[in-house]
């Protein structure tokens, strides 16, 4: 069963609620194993390809590339408004506004000068026409004309000589009217955003003052998480314990395969986060993409004719017999219903109807409880409790007789809740 969810990643949310917080806390444990385990296998078979295609590529003399490196011996990268000295988003944008506003304004007032600059030309071009005319016309006043002529020039050159200044002073009065509009336009802005930003720095403030509600109820959130936590990790530390002092007893021998390496766990190292991820898109893409799997109760019936009666599960562990406490498909409320005429102790293990695997069903003085068996490596042992692997169901239900499966719950073994009906729950099972 464990198996099964670590090749998927994926476990039923029905199944899942089964689970107490001390198993969830196992199950996520080891799904975050083997996400380091599948990350770091991907990581080396991207180092590879890498490599082999720096060996494949032509090495070209003279010529390298380095890259500057940070701290972390990764490649250094800057972000444009984030680094020490840079300037905020904002300010670039404004700043570039501006300086296209002042090339357009100096497009404008060039135009404008061009535009004058032919008017006079045109004009003055047609008086020079006239004034050569009446020269050749009237030829004995020649000296007369010259004189009129220069007067004439030199007045249209003193004249175009004031346009070109009056334009001149038109495009600086413009270009200051320009740049004062701007810098005014940039201090009310900055104005604005300081102004709202003391806004925003009151208002949390307000609410950090007005809402003691919300800060109280945070922190005993995070107090009963870090509980939760600490509660689940010293109930694992006092059953590894437990079933140490167990094997020391002689109750148990060469059936924990693992424990020895599980005395002092490792904990799995966390991958670099590369990207930002969105948890709601996150949630509906895992809902989506969940695997269908095929547990349908033909391929439950198929795994256990193939795979379980060869290890002899639900057989006494020295004889042929069926077991009194071995059932067949069985769902949850079926089980509380037969254990329900039952004494506190009473139990009953059955095949689960959810995935391949069983589910130990216990009558406690306080209700139900039902465990999962993981038998994903022809061994039995309880998903996420026990440590210790058992060869066969009997072995595990005689271990548990005198040692309790869980030791906040105590709970015992006592008398096995047999068939009520005829013929048994699996009798289809050994046909």
């Amino acid at each position: 069963m464990l198996q099964q969810i670590l090749e998927t990643m994926y476990i039923d949310p029905d199944l899942l609620a089964e689970l107490n917080e001390e198993q969830k806390q196992i199950l996520f444990f080891k799904m975050r194993q083997e996400q380091i385990r599948r990350w770091k296998e991907n990581e080396k078979e991207l180092e590879k390809k890498k490599l082999e295609l720096e060996r494949k590529k032509p090495s070209k003399r003279g010529k390298a590339v380095s890259w500057l490196l940070a701290a972390d011996n990764d490649v250094w990268v800057w972000v444009m408004g984030e680094g020490p000295g840079d300037k905020p988003y904002d300010q670039i944008c404004d700043e570039i506004i501006a300086e296209r506003a002042r090339q357009q304004a100096q497009k404008e007032a060039g135009e404008l000068r061009k535009e004058k600059e032919k008017e006079l030309i045109r004009r003055f071009s047609g008086s020079f026409k006239l004034g050569e005319k009446a020269v050749k016309d009237t030829s004995r006043q020649e000296e007369v004309q010259k004189k009129a002529e220069v007067d004439q020039a030199t007045k249209a050159a003193a004249e175009q000589e004031r346009i070109q200044m009056e334009l001149k002073q038109k495009e600086e009065e413009e270009r200051k009217r320009q740049e004062e509009e701007i810098r005014r336009l940039e201090e009310e802005r900055t104005q604005q955003l300081y102004i709202n930003l003391k806004e925003a720095q009151e208002m949390v403030q307000k609410n950090e003052k007005e809402d003691p509600v919300w800060r109280e109820s945070l922190r005993k959130s995070k107090v009963a998480d870090e509980r939760r936590r600490s509660i689940a990790k010293q109930a694992r530390d006092d059953y590894k314990r437990h079933s140490l002092k167990a094997i020391e007893r002689g109750k148990v021998s060469a059936l924990s395969q693992n424990f020895q390496k599980l005395q002092s766990p490792v904990k799995p190292a966390v991958p670099p986060r590369r990207f930002a991820v969105n948890r709601k898109e996150c949630n509906a893409r895992t809902e989506a993409q969940a695997p269908k799997l095929n547990n349908s109760k033909e391929s439950i019936i198929s795994w256990f004719k193939e795979q379980q009666i060869p290890l002899r599960a639900g057989y006494e562990k020295h004889s042929d017999v069926i077991a009194a406490w071995f059932h067949g498909i069985i769902t949850r409320r079926e089980a509380e219903d037969l254990l329900s005429k039952k004494a506190t102790g009473s139990f009953l293990i059955r095949i689960s109807e959810r995935m391949i695997g069983y589910c130990l069903s216990y009558r406690s003085s306080d209700g139900y409880k039902h465990f999962l068996i993981d038998s994903s490596k022809d061994s039995y042992t309880f998903f996420g409790v026990d440590q210790l692997q058992h060869a066969t169901l009997a072995d595990l239900v005689e271990y548990h007789k005198d040692e309790p499966i869980t030791l906040a719950g105590a709970e015992l073994l006592h008398e096995p809740c047999g068939q009520q009906r005829e013929p048994p729950d699996y009798a289809h099972l050994f046909n």
